[in-house]
């Protein structure tokens, strides 16, 4: 022993588990390893075995890290209507000021997704967000409405992230409206 105290390290966990997000927003899952988490939560590599029994686990805490911010953000908007006329406009600004779709969870979302096509058991990740956000909708619009705003809402996320020729708010508006019952 070299009579160092060993150092008390509570946020390691947590620090390993936003490394994960961080590698994979930057490399993809299919090159996410332990040793690029381990590096970019500058812990030692044991400590990334020590806290996750496989890099599956720790994808699968990460991912269900990242619903859970997402929802929050999601519901936090929503929670703002107090009618069906401001659940529209929550939905409206939820797309055009990137309230769910920022650049970021879009790219993590694209990973989640095609992870959890691949991986059968974590498809309860992306149940549980869409669970989560059909809820906050279900407020104020009956179940299928709310399904198809909760699908708009990402696809127009999606969509505007790569197109050229982005919908303005206007437009989004409108959509909203259309699919919601102005």
């Amino acid at each position: 022993m070299s009579g160092e105290p060993k150092r008390n390290d509570p946020d390691r966990r947590q620090r390993i588990v936003d490394a994960t997000l961080e590698v994979i927003a930057q490399h993809g899952v299919a090159a996410t390893t332990h040793r690029r988490i381990a590096a970019a939560a500058a812990v030692p590599l044991g400590s990334v075995t020590y806290y996750f029994a496989s890099l599956e686990a720790l994808l699968t805490t990460a991912f269900l890290q990242l619903a859970a911010e997402s929802s929050a953000a999601f519901a936090a908007r929503l929670a703002e209507a107090q009618d069906r006329d401001g659940a529209r406009a929550a939905i409206v600004d939820i797309i055009a000021e990137s309230i769910w779709a920022e650049p970021r969870t879009l790219l993590l979302s694209y990973e989640l997704y095609a992870f959890a096509a691949r991986h059968p058991p974590v498809t309860a990740v992306m149940q549980r967000w869409m669970d989560d956000s059909r809820a906050a909708l279900e407020r104020f619009f009956d179940p299928l409405t709310a399904r198809a705003l909760d699908a708009l809402v990402e696809g127009i996320g999606i969509h505007n992230s790569i197109d050229r020729q982005p919908l303005q708010r206007d437009a989004i508006r409108e959509i909203v409206d259309r699919v919601a019952g102005a």
